[in-house]
């Protein structure tokens, strides 16, 4: 098995483990109660990741592990010329591929056609976790054009790309999660993981909360950079004002479409 099979393999068995933890755990011990039925949404969300993933592989057919590996093998990027040891090359590029995300997702709050896109994500009416497999085809096809420029610029490790693309699945999922730390652990986990709880500000119709808590693992980003939330200023509502119609934000024909309304934006 070649090193990018191998991502595949171990990325689809992360994704379905930590799913199924999670689902356990939200059916368990929801934080929120959701206003609508998981097999409601659950169709439209898996339904549009799954056309995501798809849209990816055909357009963009290279992997990050591929590109790394190009990368080590022509001497490409800052660290493939600067000669650090593995682990530190490792741990610096996984940092960084963390703040490219941060900053990826500020500017998707920030540039008009991109809002439209990222959009999709925010008009989920409830918050768990398939709301963190839930982006617009052509968001997930940005991201992933971006994400092999920074991977080939930083020349970053093969291994930093294998964890990095393991916790993007996993991470993504656990801070969208409808579920709540213990509140002694909150604070403990917080100060150095975006937690649930940290996160679903970040989901708020309320715009200065939802342009906050950009974090996607690291959350040293929101703290040094400004835009860091401690908690809703009352009841959390979760959405986006403008996009309440059930037939588009809830079904899959309708997400996909979209971007190309004009009930509102992710602003």
């Amino acid at each position: 098995m070649n090193a990018v099979d191998f991502e595949l393999a171990l990325r689809g068995g992360v994704f379905l483990g930590v799913f199924a933890a999670l689902a356990f755990w939200e059916f368990i011990a929801p934080a929120r109660v959701l206003k609508l039925s998981r097999r409601q949404r659950w169709g439209a969300n898996l339904g549009l990741a799954l056309v995501s993933t798809l849209v990816v592989r055909v357009i963009v057919p290279g992997s990050a592990i591929a590109v790394a590996i190009v990368a080590a093998n022509e001497g490409w990027g800052l660290f493939n010329r600067l000669g650090l040891p593995l682990w530190m090359a490792a741990v610096a590029s996984v940092v960084l591929l963390d703040l490219a995300v941060y900053l990826q997702h500020v500017l998707l709050h920030s540039v008009p056609l991109l809002t439209r896109l990222h959009a999709v994500h925010h008009a989920d009416p409830d918050f768990d976790l398939t709301t963190g497999i839930r982006f617009h085809p052509f968001e997930i096809l940005l991201s992933a054009l971006l994400k092999l420029a920074i991977v080939a610029a930083l020349g970053a490790p093969v291994l930093a790309v294998l964890v990095f693309e393991v916790l993007l699945n996993a991470i993504a999922m656990f801070n969208h999660a409808n579920v709540s730390l213990p509140s002694w652990m909150e604070p403990v986990v917080r100060w150095l993981l975006v937690t649930p709880d940290m996160h679903r500000v970040h989901h708020s119709v309320i715009e200065a909360e939802r342009n906050s808590n950009y974090g996607f693992c690291l959350s040293v980003w929101d703290r040094l950079l400004g835009t860091y939330t401690p908690a809703p200023r009352g009841q959390l509502d979760i959405g986006l004002a403008a996009w309440r119609d059930q037939r588009t934000i809830a079904t899959l024909p309708g997400v996909l479409g979209m971007p190309f309304r004009h009930e509102g934006v992710a602003r």
